[in-house]
């Protein structure tokens, strides 16, 4: 769950814990990544060479999301989101859309990392939805305006802390 540096990342344990796996086997596996390219560089012209070109890919690839977690790890708070009756990170919101009570939706105020872990969707602190809502109250009306530039307004109808 981005939030400004200062603050870090809110995870629950148990996605600290899969993030934590995750990287330790894409660093597992760097020997694993360096042989494959090794073994399709000897196969000739590395011009011509699709397989030394996907291996070298695939290395950028993972080499990325190693970059990623450990700067996600090494600033992560680790813990269970705190009664408040704010809406904070690891709150889970419903919200109803402005002119139908009806239309609501429920999700969490988090980061896509804790997204696998709930079948709810996450909205970031830093989207406009998220930001609009964190720190508003049960019955508050924000606004905020989407990417496109439209205005939204929506009215908190609940909120309850995320369990994990």
């Amino acid at each position: 769950m981005a939030t400004d540096a200062n603050q870090g990342t809110w995870l629950t344990q148990e996605a600290y814990d899969r993030l934590k796996g995750e990287l330790d086997e894409l660093i597992a596996n760097r020997p694993v990544m360096a042989a494959e390219i090794n073994a399709r560089r000897e196969e000739g012209d590395l011009k011509e060479n699709g397989g030394y070109h996907a291996a070298r890919d695939e290395q950028g690839k993972q080499e990325g999301r190693i970059r990623q977690l450990q700067d996600l790890l090494r600033n992560a708070k680790v813990g269970e989101a705190k009664e408040s009756d704010k809406i904070q990170i690891g709150t889970v919101v419903t919200i109803a859309f402005d002119g139908d009570p009806d239309d609501t939706e429920k999700f969490l105020l988090g980061s896509r990392e804790i997204g696998a872990t709930t079948d709810l969707t996450v909205y970031s602190p830093d989207s406009a939805l998220g930001g609009a809502i964190l720190g508003s109250k049960v019955g508050d009306t924000v606004s905020y305006k989407t990417p496109k530039g439209a205005e939204l307004s929506v009215k908190v109808v609940e909120t309850e802390k995320f369990l994990g």
